[in-house]
């Protein structure tokens, strides 16, 4: 699941994704998320992974969305991401509950790097 307010960057990650072999869902912010997460779980087929921006104006940013995610599923496996990597939260991403960063723009490798620590290490 890829949480953005940028719709080239939903595209973008969604190609790269699928390009590594993954299906994908895009959503636009957190509350459209936290939705998304819990109809994925009810229907017993979870997300493996959910990427999310960290700032969303206007709408529920990263932050904000895994404090409610956590509560739905404690184990959940989560990147944040964000074009302002010198936010406190980049840097203490763990304390938060998420499992990985990555700081935009990403590359292809920069996000296959990240998945598989996140999903496989």
């Amino acid at each position: 699941l890829i949480m953005d307010d940028e719709e080239v960057i939903r595209a973008l990650s969604s190609e790269m994704l699928n390009l590594m072999g993954y299906q994908t869902d895009t959503v636009l912010d957190g509350s459209e998320a936290i939705v998304k997460y819990k109809e994925s779980i009810e229907s017993g087929d979870p997300y493996d992974l959910i990427i999310m921006d960290l700032t969303i104006p206007g709408g529920m940013g990263g932050d904000e969305t895994i404090k409610h995610i956590l509560k739905i599923n404690p184990n959940v496996k989560a990147i944040v991401s964000s074009g302002y990597s010198s936010d406190a939260l980049m840097a203490d991403y763990q304390k938060k509950g998420f499992k990985g960063v990555v700081a935009k723009p990403y590359t292809f490798n920069e996000l296959k790097k990240i998945l598989h620590k996140v999903l496989f290490c």
